[in-house]
């Protein structure tokens, strides 16, 4: 993925490509000086103040005759020369400035102008937590964003394009992707959909997730945001493109697949064998929110024979008193569920969590002590809201919600074969969705085998070597795993 060069016209070639590198010439009376840096990397005022005005002011009485001289003009105590490409490299991107006295020069100045300030304030992760691993999310600043992913992703091969939509916001977007790693083709199409885009204000990411989307009559989202680095990290070193709008703490990413919207960044923090467990767990809890409550329906409604004889007679007890056909007390019970979720999320976070808790049990029990509803279906409308939060993308959070009422109905149309159809209708849907032209459900259709690896279940590293092959990287390896060697322990020799 790294690039070795040879010389520092390669690397200073290659890191042009990049928006956010820039390269200023400044006039010291009969020469002219070259710096280069990471825009997104530097401190841009302390550059101003001492390093451009302090040349600037020095060279009416001198002039640099050798590049060693640059330490005795710049009052900045972190100032190297070396002609060592991979040191030059190591330095620019981590906020160092190159400067080049004359040009094709191989020996250079790096000054140290970082700015390690701002990036991680008020920066962390509210709707994609975890336990384990880092805690780092973006923020609304596109610079700071792309600095973020910089510190992490310290490599020249990292490409910023940026570009502006919105006839009236002229709002600055930034495509990212890895040189060497991300397929041209994936590239070109988002970038050619971005700049194909006629709309006046670009709010958020979210906007340009909808306006680039391959369907829009589907409420699967066919791009994965997330508000993680370390995830966007994982997915660009992937093969996928990245893209974020300025003012927006979100980034998206693709082309995605409905197995990515089930990845938690704790999959990988945890050993292999866990992170399956968990995995699993979370697709088992969507399965059971979608299909749990049209499940009852159908069975109370048409089905009673498949319902065991000792659960049969509390089932009967329960729904005694009920006045109301199973359709509507589910649709009653599923539609309270959702208001409290709404009014929970748009009111301030504590008042938000007190509403859900009490205003649960309070509506739960006095619907029940009300004959309007029956324990057995509380208690299954409170397991499938709670399997819903299991996901960790809130875009495909929604869309699991919204489908349980179609299914809901098909149930007490048709019972079983109803529910049956539903799936039909789903499978084909999905099968046709696509992501910038790939398959939404691969690597189940078309089958590939070898990426079941990172789908249902986390394998070991040591299978995960290789990048998915939906995606057409240019470099599939990702790195050669090596053999473990077993130990032979000094106190069994004795």
């Amino acid at each position: 993925m790294n690039t070795e060069f040879k010389n520092l016209d390669q690397l200073l070639k290659l890191s042009g490509k990049s928006s956010d590198f820039k390269k200023t010439v400044i006039s010291l009376g009969k020469q002219e000086v070259s710096i280069f840096y990471y825009s997104t990397l530097i401190d841009a005022k302390w550059m101003q103040q001492h390093l451009i005005l302090v040349m600037q002011n020095r060279s009416l009485d001198s002039e640099i005759r050798e590049i060693e001289d640059i330490k005795t003009w710049i009052p900045i105590n972190d100032i190297e020369i070396t002609d060592e490409v991979t040191n030059i490299q190591s330095k620019l991107l981590k906020g160092y400035a190159i400067i080049q006295l004359r040009e094709n020069d191989q020996k250079c100045a790096l000054v140290n102008l970082a700015d390690n300030h701002g990036l991680r304030e008020n920066n962390d992760t509210e709707n994609e937590f975890s336990v384990v691993g880092p805690k780092i999310g973006f923020v609304e600043d596109l610079d700071t964003n792309i600095g973020l992913l910089r510190a992490l992703l310290n490599i020249p091969n990292l490409i910023i394009k940026e570009i502006h939509i919105g006839t009236t916001s002229k709002t600055k977007v930034a495509i990212i992707y890895i040189d060497g790693v991300t397929n041209e083709q994936n590239i070109q199409i988002v970038e050619q959909r971005l700049t194909d885009i006629d709309y006046d204000v670009v709010f958020d990411s979210s906007l340009l997730d909808q306006m680039i989307s391959d369907n829009s009559l589907t409420p699967f989202p066919l791009f994965v945001s997330t508000e993680r680095r370390d995830r966007v990290a994982y997915s660009l070193t992937s093969g996928q493109v990245a893209v974020i709008a300025d003012g927006s703490p979100y980034i998206i990413t693709g082309p995605s697949t409905l197995y990515d919207f089930f990845i938690s960044a704790e999959d990988y923090y945890l050993p292999w064998i866990l992170g399956s467990f968990f995995r699993m767990i979370r697709i088992f809890g969507v399965v059971f929110s979608m299909f749990a409550t049209s499940m009852y329906v159908a069975i109370t409604t048409y089905h009673y024979e498949v319902i065991p004889k000792d659960l049969l007679s509390p089932l009967i007890v329960s729904r005694m008193n009920v006045p109301f056909p199973p359709f509507f007390e589910v649709l009653f019970l599923e539609i309270t569920i959702e208001f409290l979720r709404e009014a929970g999320a748009r009111l301030p976070t504590k008042i938000g969590q007190t509403l859900g808790i009490v205003g649960g049990i309070v509506i739960g029990q006095a619907a029940v002590e009300a004959a309007l509803t029956s324990n057995v279906l509380l208690i299954l409308v409170a397991l499938s809201a709670l399997a819903s939060f299991t996901t960790p993308i809130y875009k495909m959070s929604n869309a699991i919600r919204f489908l349980r009422f179609p299914i809901i109905l098909l149930s007490a149309i048709w019972g079983g074969i109803g529910i049956f159809i539903g799936v039909a209708f789903l499978f084909v849907h999905v099968i046709r969705l696509k992501s910038l032209g790939s398959p939404y459900i691969v690597p189940i259709f078309p089958l590939r085998i070898m990426e079941l690896r990172d789908s249902f279940i986390r394998s070991s590293f040591q299978f995960l070597n290789k990048r998915p092959q939906r995606l057409r990287p240019k470099s599939l390896v990702k790195y050669v795993p090596k053999k473990t060697v077993k130990q032979k322990n000094v106190f069994d020799e004795e």
